[in-house]
């Protein structure tokens, strides 16, 4: 079997072990970057700090990144997945129209409200620490943030290509509308403790959609 022996007088195989206890450990260095960055940011991050809290070695965090800022990148990404996981892939699991639409914004909000991450919605905490930080880490935030938005006027269009919205709304203004009412949600709950926000956007959402309704 894999991971066991090799042929006669060869070396053990233990290259599909490796790879499994390698993409574990790599799994749950994310997982705590991810966590740290949403509370305090993607530069409290370091090799170090990961190595220590996770007790593996220094070389291991760093074979697996190679530099703070790849280290971020991955987590950037990391968070990306998980946010689709959470958030798109149950939206896009309704028919394209209204439906889909009033499930991207309540999963937003489901989100960020049970707290997927400690820090609230991942690209809200982290977008704020780079978005006067031109590099490469700022470049992916920036990108992450205009397929967010390109999503929901797609999602837009679509309803009002299936007569369920007015036509005569721009899809990227409401987009834009609804993803405020969301993020002002979260930031709230954040800094002012205020567990209502989550309904009173939801609130807002149904009432601007509501309106629009044909």
């Amino acid at each position: 079997m894999p991971g066991q022996a090799g042929p006669p007088g060869g070396e053990p195989m233990t290259t599909d072990g490796r790879l499994v206890r390698g993409d574990h450990t790599r799994r749950r260095i994310l997982s705590r970057a991810m966590d740290i960055a949403s509370l305090e940011g993607l530069e409290a991050l370091s090799i170090g700090r990961l190595a220590g809290e996770l007790k593996v070695s220094k070389s291991g965090v760093f074979a697996h990144f190679g530099s703070k800022e790849e280290l971020q990148l991955a987590v950037i990404r990391a968070a990306k997945s998980v946010f689709a996981s959470r958030v798109v892939e149950p939206a896009f699991a309704e028919a394209p129209g209204r439906r889909r639409l009033e499930a991207l914004c309540d999963g937003w909000l489901t989100y960020s409200e049970r707290r997927v991450f400690p820090g609230g919605c991942f690209f809200f905490s982290v977008g704020a620490e780079f978005d006067a930080r031109p590099g490469r880490v700022r470049d992916v935030l920036a990108e992450a943030r205009r397929e967010w938005l390109a999503l929901y006027a797609q999602t837009i269009r679509d309803a009002q290509q299936l007569g369920e919205l007015d036509d005569s709304v721009n899809p990227a203004q409401l987009a834009f509308e609804l993803d405020a009412f969301a993020t002002a949600a979260n930031s709230a709950a954040l800094l002012l403790d205020d567990a209502t926000a989550y309904d009173r956007s939801r609130t807002a959402i149904r009432s601007r959609l509501a309106a629009l309704k044909t």
